[in-house]
């Protein structure tokens, strides 16, 4: 990594997308206006037509966001700010009303070279310019792609960074390879987490009126009930793609939402962009083999969730409803796939306590926004004076379900289900506690601000669980 003395005399040109960021600046300011204005999608096409920079430009106008809050490489920040001694040029395709300010924001360039609105700086653009500028070899240049091919076979040295093998011995051909820093991060592990495979396990909730209805000894009904719970699992994974590249700047301002893949830059959005209608479809595909009953209640899970993730996250008291309803649509979905009708009790039950658990999401929310000195969390609607309100209204809400749940076994319908239903009874008490339980370690500033995450590690829910179905299968 070290250069010579005439090394050191030559410019540095860096690339911006992919290179000093771990990210794209074009699909960055396309979702952030996605997320503020969906509706500009349809101006997209009349952009295009008067050419790539015109577009590059209106997105950079509609979607600009701040410099500070980018994912930018360590690596070629730190090249960056140890090699004063040469000269530092920032030459990118992107737009001007991008680039400048990130220019300032880092103050480690000597010239900024980039798209004007009616000039697209790529490809064989940018080494013409560079060339104009600094001379055949005259200057080394650092970049991520193979587009860049056209720029390192004027260059002196190529500086490859985030690409493939591939990409680095195709520089090398081209010009002599001063360093390869492959991408960090990516890879399998990197997209489960991006799916919040993790996740899947609220859609454990489609077996509820499974077990409910006794029929988990059907071989067909059960099979049913999988393939509901695996369509789930990848339309909400689909979502939740979608969801993560709307909410880039706000994740990038969370102490734990920062390090999501696509926020800290280790997944391409592009590619993000890809796979959220693949998963989707896919889902959609698996509902159309269950039956016509369950493709419908995806379908409004699917349109109720996009809703969430566009605009309704941000609207108070709304928000925490339409978690308790996507929450409650799972029964409804695992209802459908096994061609039961669904009990006003367990609807109840399941609107009451899963708002317990959405306020208690927001709770915790607002509690790491207050430690880190905030009035209001990034996204959402909510100040710091609410958390008085919000822990009421939910242990208020996790009261009212175990208040549910006792009428329902005190109900004849109910009696006749089981064969000892005073062992049902057992189930009150383990649900008042965990209830109070983790609402006492959300007021401890104890509790992780997604429940499932915190129900999977915490030694105290998984007793509870499990206590819990000893109580039903004893009742049965």
């Amino acid at each position: 990594m070290s250069a010579s003395g005439a090394g050191r005399s030559r410019p540095l040109c860096v690339d911006l997308d992919g290179t000093l960021l771990r990210s794209d600046l074009l699909y960055e300011t396309f979702l952030r206006m996605l997320a503020r204005q969906p509706w500009m999608l349809f101006v997209l096409p009349f952009w295009l037509l008067r050419g790539k920079a015109h577009l590059k430009h209106q997105l950079a106008v509609h979607g600009a966001g701040d410099p500070a809050l980018l994912p930018y490489d360590p690596r070629v920040v730190e090249l960056l700010r140890t090699s004063s001694d040469r000269r530092r040029v920032l030459c990118t395709a992107s737009d001007a009303a991008l680039v400048e300010p990130i220019a300032r924001h880092l103050g480690v360039f000597d010239d900024v070279f980039c798209s004007d609105g009616h000039t697209n700086l790529a490809g064989h653009r940018k080494a013409d310019l560079l060339v104009e500028q600094f001379g055949e070899r005259g200057f080394d240049y650092m970049g991520n792609a193979r587009v860049d091919l056209a720029i390192w076979k004027h260059a002196h040295s190529a500086w490859v960074v985030n690409a493939s093998a591939g990409v680095a011995r195709a520089a090398a051909h081209c010009s002599e390879l001063a360093t390869h820093w492959p991408r960090e991060g990516g890879g399998p592990r990197a997209w489960l987490k991006a799916m919040r495979v993790h996740q899947w396990l609220k859609n454990v909730l489609v077996f509820v009126p499974l077990l409910a209805s006794h029929r988990f000894l059907e071989l067909e009904t059960t099979l049913n009930a999988v393939l509901a719970f695996i369509a789930f699992g990848l339309c909400a994974s689909g979502v939740y793609l979608f969801n993560d590249l709307l909410d880039l700047d706000s994740d990038r301002q969370h102490p734990r939402k920062r390090k999501r893949p696509f926020a800290c830059g280790r997944l391409d959005l592009r590619s993000g962009l890809l796979a959220t209608p693949v998963l989707t479809l896919a889902g959609f595909l698996l509902a159309a083999i269950v039956g016509p009953a369950f493709l419908l209640v995806l379908a409004i899970y699917f349109c109720l969730t996009l809703a969430y993730s566009l605009r309704m996250k941000q609207v108070v008291m709304i928000d925490v409803v339409m978690l308790a309803a996507l929450y409650t649509i799972r029964i409804v979905g695992g209802a459908a796939a096994i061609d039961v009708t669904l009990s006003f009790w367990l609807l109840t039950f399941s609107m009451f306590i899963f708002l317990s658990l959405a306020m208690l999401k927001r709770y915790t929310e607002l509690r790491m926004t207050l430690a880190s000195g905030k009035e209001k969390p990034s996204g959402r609607g909510y100040h710091v004076e609410d958390l008085g309100l919000v822990q009421a209204l939910g242990t208020a809400s996790g009261m009212a379900s175990v208040l549910v749940l006792c009428l329902y076994i005190n109900a004849p319908e109910s009696q006749e289900l089981y064969g000892h239903p005073l062992f049902l009874w057992l189930l009150c008490p383990v649900l008042l506690y965990w209830i109070c339980r983790t609402w006492l370690l959300a007021h401890r500033g104890q509790m992780h601000d997604d429940p499932v995450v915190f129900a999977v590690k915490d030694p105290g829910s998984l007793i509870t669980v499990l206590v819990g179905g000893l109580s039903v299968l004893a009742a049965i």
